[in-house]
């Protein structure tokens, strides 16, 4: 009996917070269930648990605990989910992809946009993307900013690696030079590791060749 009344507090809890938090996606027009909802859900089915376990009313105890855990859970995943329709906004038509992986956000910014060939310079036109992301993270302060600088086969491992390294740093010199703290920075080179497409071929070549802004929460 105790046994089903946990389950029924548990599932009342998850119904709360999921009930109502489908939403249409702005970007692909279908219906999902957001970060936020997904995170609270999962908050509120921890506080539930603990709610029941640390309170004389059991069916009461699981109820507060499962508002407060929802409010911790799906606080993240809102901040994340907020941060990245912004990003989208201001990269919307620039070449840059923006991809979602649970609470880590991934701009891919293609060497066209960035890089000539076998420099670590930026190019002039690079000015205008980055701009763009540092005005979001700089208002969205709580993520770490990891820059990953990828190349593609062509030469030596080491001569790429040393070339990423420079890259991954000329874009967070990018960020420090327009006031991101240094602390919020990750630059790393990854030479010709993790392909997105296949080096026998030009076209996989140049996908390649990129560097990827990986926002995280801190």
């Amino acid at each position: 009996m105790k046994f089903s009344k946990k389950l029924a507090s548990l599932s009342i809890a998850g119904a709360i917070v999921l009930s109502g938090c489908t939403t249409i996606n702005p970007y692909t027009g279908e219906q999902q269930t957001s970060s936020v909802a997904k995170g609270s859900a999962i908050g509120a089915i921890g506080g539930a648990v603990l709610g029941a376990a640390t309170s004389n009313d059991k069916g009461k105890g699981a109820l507060i605990g499962a508002l407060g855990g929802a409010a911790v859970g799906g606080g993240i995943g809102y901040y994340m989910d907020v941060q990245e329709a912004k990003l989208r906004q201001q990269l919307q038509g620039s070449g840059v992809s923006v991809t979602r992986s649970g609470n880590n956000i991934t701009l891919n910014m293609p060497n066209a946009i960035t890089f000539a060939t076998n420099s670590s310079t930026l190019k002039p036109g690079a000015d205008k993307v980055l701009s763009s992301v540092v005005l979001v993270v700089k208002e969205y302060d709580k993520t770490r900013i990891n820059i990953l600088g990828y190349t593609d086969n062509t030469g030596s491992a080491s001569y790429n690696k040393l070339l990423s390294d420079k890259r991954a740093n000329a874009v967070g010199g990018y960020f420090l030079s327009h006031g991101t703290k240094y602390a919020r920075l990750n630059e790393k080179g990854m030479g010709e590791a993790n392909p997105i497409a296949s080096n026998s071929t030009s076209k996989g070549r140049a996908e390649n060749r990129r560097v990827e802004i990986v926002l995280t929460p801190m």
